[in-house]
């Protein structure tokens, strides 16, 4: 198996070309609000917000990324996140917040491994164990609320509250200077001002862990054996195996965190982005982590990245009077695919660029026609996103090569 290291010359590249496109976005954002007189874009509470929004995502995100980086499609994030919910909750309330994450956490793992049993030990098709992890995990957290929380206080059938959860941090001088400058509205400057108190004012300590883990994971998969034999597995496993690597444990190994990533995005929808338990408040999270993952690349920081567009469209849908606010974002959506239909076309890759183009057209016509956006429309803001990002960026992705297919040891490559 042969590995191609790119030379610090192009590392260097990608970098300064990445920093240029953060500050060609943020420049872009800027611009859009002050045309659109639509302040709410860039302030502390709606980033603070989309940050919420993000976490869940960006969890069950990374745990896709463990699953499929050792070959194996986890569709099942969904259902782990159910599992992760109804953990935190049952064990905070017993056992304080930070139980409450580990139950969270043990929850997830738990339906990691039964995503393994089937697809690393019995050779089920992935596709169909993850359908199946999800159904029963929603029918397995409605049957353990029913069966637990009826007798608890703040309990019922369906739900649970009153239980600990993890406390809150505000960074003084920075998050009270942010806020004020992000109040002044200045160009460009308050906007990243506002990001600024957005990540610095009542921050969750599960909210700093959920990214301190994009770190671990990056650190773990490109910077360890460990993490070198478990992508192996999941490029090609025949490989793997005749240099040593125990490919099912590892592949297992995978799973069982993937599982524990999802689990803890479950802890924070119930102990962060809500301070209650309810059967089925993933509403559909898992698989917008998923699509994170693939639109990220099968990378952490394209991952996080993503994630945070995710996070920050189902922060808007979340706001009240967003009909205007969205239509702004139509306006942004249409320059920034234009950005990205010029440079596909200074690529080469004139076809994609039409197709792009066309749709930025198609935005901004619809920003030119109505005035604000229904709000029915806004609820389903990220899941269009989703597969909207998902269709502009599928050239571009490149999956590990054994992902998805079936393996037993001894066989042929």
């Amino acid at each position: 198996m042969t590995r191609t290291i790119a030379s610090p010359a192009a590392v260097r590249q990608v970098r300064y070309l990445t920093w240029i496109v953060v500050l060609a976005v943020l420049i872009t954002v800027s611009l859009v609000r002050v045309l659109t007189d639509q302040n709410r874009m860039t302030t502390p509470g709606t980033l603070r917000l989309a940050l919420i929004a993000a976490c869940p995502i960006l969890l069950a995100g990374l745990g896709g990324l463990w699953a499929e980086r050792a070959g194996i499609v986890n569709i099942g994030l969904e259902g782990q996140m159910l599992l992760g919910t109804w953990g935190a909750a049952f064990f905070a309330y017993h056992f304080g917040a930070w139980g409450g994450v580990l139950g969270a956490i043990a929850m997830g793992a738990l339906g990691g491994l039964l995503h393994g049993l089937a697809t690393v030990t019995f050779g089920v098709d992935h596709i169909i164990s993850g359908v199946a992890i999800n159904i029963v995990g929603l029918g397995a957290v409605g049957y353990l609320a029913q069966t637990f929380f009826i007798g608890y206080e703040g309990g019922g059938p369906r739900n649970l509250s009153g239980y600990a959860v993890p406390r809150e941090i505000t960074i003084p001088g920075i998050s009270s200077a942010a806020r004020w400058v992000s109040e002044q509205r200045w160009f460009l400057v308050s906007d990243v001002a506002g990001a600024i108190a957005g990540v610095t004012t009542r921050l969750s300590l599960l909210t700093i862990l959920a990214l301190l883990l994009v770190a671990f994971t990056a650190w773990v998969l490109w910077r360890t054996p460990f993490g070198l034999r478990l992508r192996s597995c999941g490029e090609s496993p025949q490989a793997a195996e005749t240099l040593g690597v125990n490919v099912y444990l590892y592949k297992y190994i995978a799973v069982i965190i993937s599982g524990g990533f999802a689990g803890l995005g479950g802890a924070y929808l119930a102990m962060v982005a809500s301070s209650s338990f309810t059967t089925g408040q993933t509403n559909g999270r898992g698989y917008i982590g998923l699509a994170s993952m693939i639109f990220g690349n099968w990378n952490p920081t394209g991952v996080l990245a993503s994630s945070l567009m995710f996070g920050y469209a189902d922060g808007i849908s979340l706001l009240s009077n967003n009909g205007p606010l969205v239509h702004a974002i139509l306006l942004l959506l249409a320059v920034l695919l234009l950005g990205y239909a010029a440079l596909k076309l200074r690529r080469g890759e004139r076809v994609t660029a039409i197709v792009i183009a066309g749709i930025a057209v198609v935005l901004f016509a619809w920003y030119l026609a109505v005035d604000s956006v229904p709000s029915d429309f806004t609820g389903m803001t990220p899941y269009i996103l989703t597969l909207f990002v998902l269709a502009v960026a599928a050239q571009r992705l490149r999956m590990p090569a054994a992902d998805g297919k079936p393996y037993r040891k001894g066989q042929a490559g």
